[in-house]
Parts: structure tokens; C-alpha cells; sequence
């Protein structure tokens, strides 16, 4: 991979709100004192006027979002995922998902790939807090390209919705020109009959590895993007159960309630299918490089690889 591009989704996304601040007059963004690591900085110097840094006091940036959303703009609020989704999660609920206001949630620097800042900062557990509110949208790119037409997706989109991005870069996997987002609908990177690797944002590049690894071993892998979460594209995912019967997911985030819960809340209800989740096993992240801790939990494209060749031989 060492010859791929590579860039941080955090990246992405400060990138694509200056690219649509001329397009969209009514987009607005907030920040809570972190505009230089969660990149809305770049939106802040093309549009300084429609840049508010609210300071260290997201629930309160979340109330002042609200409160724009109800006048026609278009906001985003931006922090760490640790306090966009954890800190923050009363305020999201109530004065976003139960008014169903149309505020954007950037949260940058999830998973444990924000590294040495460790497990008090390492958000593991937001995919769950969101996709738990009624009526939120939940999205987590897997790349630079997937990331820049999230947020502007989520822009055209009527309605509250969390993307999830990370602090680390990571390579550019959809650089395709057949490539096309739509949120809710998942990607099939790869067919395949033996198994079926259902993963999102960081461990989607990971997925694709492992699946070279396993051809290698004579284990035909199919390769799915599912960059939203809710809604899950539940036609896409239970077609390829049906065909592989083996299932694995892969997420840099808890297994309960993230990417592997949904999917195993569709299959047991539609297509009762043999599971394998792979992400954070109930445990908190710590301090370390990005690649390593991916390497030590598994996370990465050996790891990935490893975990399913043995349920595939089980």
C-alpha cells in the first residue's frame, strides 16, 4: 500500500466544506475550538462570516445549531467524536433528533486510529449512541473521495445526520470513475462466493487486503462497502448473505451496537445467517501509533484476514 494515495477523512471533510460554501449560501459551520485539527479551518478562512467558534462548549454549540437549522441554514457542528456524540448526546437527541432539525454532525478523530491521544479520546461507541436517536442518519467513509461526497450528500439531505471521520490518512480506494455515492446504499467492491466481508470506514482499504490474502489461499471473498450505517442497505447485504452464507464484519469501533449489530439485526430477522464481528471487543482503546493499535486489535488488513480464514475453516 505503500505506493497508494493517502489522506485523513478530517482532511476530506474540511476540504469539502470550503468547496461547497459559493455553492450552498446557506451552509454554516460551527466549531468548538478545534478548527485546526477538525479542518474547518479551511472553511473558516474562504467564508469568516459563516464560521462560528462557539469554544470548549459543544452542547451548547449544539443548541446554537439548532436554533440556525430553524431559520433555513444549513449547519454543521464539529468536534471530536468523543464529545460531538458522547459529550454531546443529550443535546443531539433532544434538540436535534426529536425536533428532526436539519444540523449536520462532523465528528473527526474517531475510533482508536487518533493513536497517542489514547482511550479517553479514542470514540469507540458513537456509531451505537447515533444510530440509536429516531430518525438519524449515520455515515462513515471509507476514503478522501467517499468523504468529500458525504458532505455534500449530507447537504442535500433533509435531515439530522452523523458522519464519522478519522484522524489518520488512509488510502483512496474509490478513485474510480464508475464511482458514485448515494447515501444508504452500500458498494460491492469485490464479488465473491465463499464469504462475505461487510466493512466500513477504515477497515474497508483493510477488507480489500485481506481478500487478496485469502485468494491466495483459495477463498473467494466478496468485498463490501457499507459507508451508511442507517439506513442500512439491507438488499445489497442480505443477497450476498444468501450467496456466501458466511458473513464478517469489519468496523473500528465496538462491536455492540456499530456496523455488526446491524447487520446481524437484519440477518437474524430476513436471512439467518453465521456471523463473525470483527471491531473493539468490549474493551477501551490506549495509547499508541495509529498502526499499531489497528495491528494489535486486529484491525488492519492481516488481522482482518486471519479472523476470516478461521471462520471460514471453522
Amino acid at each position: 500500500m505503500a505506493d497508494v494515495k493517502k489522506i485523513a477523512t478530517r482532511e476530506s471533510y474540511g476540504n469539502a466544506l470550503a468547496a461547497c460554501g459559493a455553492k450552498y449560501p446557506n451552509l454554516v459551520v460551527l466549531d468548538a475550538d478545534l478548527a485546526g485539527a477538525t479542518k474547518t479551518g479551511v472553511f473558516q478562512k474562504a467564508f469568516p462570516d459563516r464560521h462560528v467558534d462557539c469554544g470548549i462548549a459543544e452542547c451548547n454549540m449544539t443548541g446554537i445549531a439548532a436554533g440556525l437549522a430553524t431559520c433555513g441554514k444549513v449547519p454543521f457542528i464539529s468536534s471530536f467524536a468523543m464529545f460531538a456524540a458522547g459529550r454531546n448526546f443529550e443535546q443531539v437527541r433532544n434538540s436535534i433528533g426529536y425536533p428532526h432539525l436539519n444540523v449536520k454532525i462532523g465528528a473527526t478523530h474517531a475510533g482508536i486510529t487518533v493513536g497517542e491521544d489514547g482511550a479517553t479520546h479514542q470514540c469507540n461507541e458513537d456509531i451505537a449512541l447515533m444510530r440509536t436517536i429516531p430518525g438519524m442518519t449515520v455515515i462513515v467513509p471509507s476514503d478522501d473521495v467517499e468523504a468529500q461526497a458525504a458532505v455534500e450528500a449530507a447537504i442535500n439531505f433533509d435531515g439530522p445526520v452523523y458522519l464519522r471521520f478519522g484522524r489518520a490518512a488512509v488510502p483512496v480506494i474509490n478513485d474510480g470513475a464508475d464511482y458514485k455515492f448515494e447515501i444508504g446504499k452500500g458498494t460491492l467492491l469485490k464479488e465473491g462466493k465463499d464469504v462475505t466481508i461487510i466493512a466500513t470506514g477504515t477497515c474497508v482499504s483493510g477488507a480489500l487486503e485481506a481478500a487478496e490474502k485469502l485468494a491466495a489461499d483459495g477463498i473467494d471473498a466478496e468485498v463490501i462497502n457499507i459507508h451508511t450505517i442507517k439506513p442500512l442497505d439491507e438488499e445489497l447485504v442480505l443477497a450476498s448473505a444468501k450467496k456466501t452464507g458466511k458473513v464478517v464484519t469489519a468496523e473500528e469501533h465496538s462491536v455492540i451496537g456499530g456496523l455488526g449489530s446491524a447487520v446481524c439485526d437484519l440477518l437474524s430477522e430476513k436471512q439467518p445467517t453465521r456471523v463473525c464481528k470483527i471491531g473493539m471487543n468490549d474493551v477501551f482503546g490506549e495509547s499508541g501509533t495509529a498502526g499499531g493499535l489497528l495491528e494489535k486489535y486486529g484491525l488492519d488488513g492481516k488481522g482482518i484476514y486471519e479472523k476470516v480464514k478461521g471462520f471460514v475453516q471453522e
